[in-house]
């Protein structure tokens, strides 16, 4: 039996267990990335280990999210990230050099190698071929150290693509179609795969739309093969030496198969306010538009901003609409200019936002009350825009330009002609805006860390309790994101770095007291539906519920990420065997857990609801040395 690319890519990395699906694999890791939002956090566990330097091929620091300095906040937690990095051999990336995944495939991405980012949408890397992977802080922390990163070993997905893309239907509209097949839980525990005859048709910003998508599927990670569109791409970068080839054996083995003809499909657009309520636009069309906001690390691309000034050229936007544009590094921003594509944009009534994430993470660009905002972005969860009664539809670049012109939604195809770009032949290629570690390491040790009064330390896990009691304080429906647990905003943003204060946000988007609730029963249980923690890879919404004293989650499922931070974070996540035993809780209840040591072993749980005066079974999934860490009350006090 063959090898899919990802099976080929773990295999050269393995260290610890067997690629059997489901059993736990140890990797090793090559690069890592984090970002601003993350980072610190990241930073901080990685300082607490005591390892001097760093030990992957390369570690960057980038900072993306957090670039609106209205107070010391953001920019004292910028230059903790710019001295631990020079300290410990990381590169940095100033503010302004554009968005973590963007950069990271345009500089330093290479087919073949593992990458872990403490970003839910690092598999943007699988675009260029890498298995690229978004991880809590804690496992970046642990690979930059020289630590193997652990995961279930996943099923494989494989996409077929035919045909070829019709005038002004986009890769965008591939991966929401992707999303309304398999939905955000239908990746879950997979890795997707790319192929057919239709990949070769598609450039490697676009493959990054799709794979950097993939993260809203619940999934690993996505991958494409590396091929001549590859490697044209990586010489037009100035890195061809960085390029091999890399693809699926023919005789390589799948759980899933799905298929999509390019040639059928058609412009597509999310609904509010998950990723996977899918329509097409053609059904959309008329919704009156009050925002447009292109760019964030799905849709940025020299190609995205071209694609938006051919639309906008020689035309004006509507007089009810705002239309923000980031461009997603300053590679893209400078091409901008040089081509003449900003002044078409700003000729139009475009307003050009930072190279970073900005509306995208909640950093600013909010729409106006009951607004209607179109979003080439990747997420629209209830809130995430910063306003709480906004609409956020997302869609490929050519209709939110389309629809700026319009003030409607609008079906780009009636534009007329297609919007054909042009792939440059050679990238500007400037490392302007990196700060590259010395490479004395003497040097290195002797530079002073700067921590500003704002960054506080993170909660540490106390060590396993084998019983206790408390009261369900919060029970939640199903597909609970990280942003509904920990939310982004402009105002909560700044405090990522300072657990207390953002603790007094805990679920304010769900219930406005949970932290007074979590302060008058010392604690307690949640209770979740499927897929809990969806979403962002941000550790925090697991450091802000143990802040708070919360000893377990008790769900129907949970997302990747999320289980793997509570794990580290000495929170026990469990999972019901009955989902009727979920529909019997009720907020308030009295759970008893008992022989917890044992029962962890045994993988199965009987919980006591002395409320009710009843019993039902859980259970817990997870390796031997996951129930180590537990044991000791999260990875740091294991490690």
């Amino acid at each position: 039996m063959g090898y899919t690319i990802a099976e080929k890519i773990i295999k050269a990395h393995l260290v610890s267990g067997e690629m059997k699906v489901g059993e736990e694999i140890g990797l090793r890791i090559d690069q890592t990335l984090t970002q601003d939002a993350t980072g610190t956090m990241a930073y901080l566990e990685f300082e607490s280990m005591g390892i001097p330097q760093v030990k992957t091929e390369r570690s960057v620091a980038y900072v993306d999210h957090n670039t609106l300095q209205s107070g010391f906040e953001n920019a004292d937690d910028h230059k903790y990230i710019q001295t631990v990095a020079a300290k410990h051999g990381v590169y940095f990336s100033r503010p302004g050099n554009g968005i973590c995944h963007q950069v990271h495939y345009e500089r330093f991405g290479i087919p073949g190698k593992t990458l872990i980012g403490s970003d839910s949408h690092t598999p943007t890397g699988g675009g260029i071929g890498m298995l690229a992977i978004g991880a809590g802080g804690m496992d970046v922390a642990v690979a930059m150290g020289g630590g193997a990163y652990h995961i279930p070993m996943p099923r494989m997905i494989f996409v077929e693509l035919t045909g070829e893309l019709r005038p002004n239907v986009s890769a965008k509209d591939i991966i929401l179609e992707v999303l309304r097949m398999l939905s955000v839980k239908g990746g879950v525990g997979a890795i997707v795969e790319y192929g057919g005859e239709g990949v070769a048709t598609l450039s490697v910003p676009e493959r990054a739309t799709i794979t950097n998508m993939g993260a809203e599927l619940g999934a690993t990670t996505s991958i494409f093969p590396s091929d001549e569109v590859t490697r044209q791409f990586m010489a037009a970068q100035d890195r061809e030496a960085d390029w091999s080839p890399l693809a699926s054996d023919p005789d390589a083995e799948y759980a899933e198969r799905y298929s999509i003809n390019l040639s059928e499909l058609e412009p597509l657009a999310a609904c509010p306010n998950s990723p996977d309520n899918v329509k097409p636009v053609r059904e959309l069309a008329g919704i009156k538009v009050d925002q447009v906001a292109i760019g964030s690390c799905t849709n940025s691309s020299f190609a995205d901003m071209t694609k938006t000034a051919s639309v906008l050229k020689g035309h004006k936007i509507a007089d009810s609409v705002s239309l923000g544009i980031s461009p997603g590094s300053r590679q893209v921003f400078s091409m901008m200019a040089e081509s003449g594509a900003l002044t078409d944009m700003i000729d139009a009534g475009a307003r050009i936002l930072e190279c970073a994430c900005g509306p995208c993470i909640g950093m600013g660009q909010a729409p106006k009350s009951n607004g209607i905002s179109l979003r080439t972005f990747n997420r629209n969860f209830k809130g995430r825009c910063g306003t709480m009664d906004a609409g956020v539809y997302l869609v490929s670049t050519e209709t939110a330009a389309a629809s700026a012109l319009t003030g409607y939604l609008t079906d780009p195809r009636e534009l007329g002609d297609e919007i054909k770009v042009d792939f440059p032949e050679k990238y500007d290629v400037s490392d302007n805006y990196y700060i590259y570690p010395s490479a004395d390491k003497k040097e290195r040790g002797n530079v002073e860390i700067i921590m500003g009064p704002n960054i506080k330390p993170f909660p540490v896990g106390e060590k396993l309790q084998d019983s206790f009691t408390k009261k369900v304080i919060l029970k939640t429906k199903d597909n609970i994101t990280t942003d509904d647990i920990c939310p982004s905003n402009a105002a909560l943003l700044p405090f990522r770095s300072n657990i207390p204060k953002l603790s007094e946000h805990c679920f304010q988007t769900i219930i406005p007291d949970f932290k007074e609730r979590a302060e008058k029963n010392n604690g307690g249980i949640i209770i979740g539906g499927d897929n809990y923690g969806q979403g962002s890879s941000r550790e925090h919404a697991a450091l802000l519920p143990l802040y708070l004293g919360i000893k377990a989650v008790i769900a129907k499922s949970f997302a990747r990420i999320h289980k793997a931070n509570l794990i580290n974070s000495g929170i026990l996540p469990l999972e019901f065997i009955s989902s009727a035993d979920y529909d019997s809780i009720d907020e308030y209840d009295e759970l008893e857990l008992t022989d917890i040591k044992e029962s962890l072993v045994k993988g199965e749980f009987i919980v006591k609801n002395k409320t009710k005066n009843t019993e039902f079974k859980v259970k817990f999934n997870g390796s031997e040395r996951e129930l180590k860490i537990l044991g000791y009350g999260g990875y740091l006090s294991f490690a």
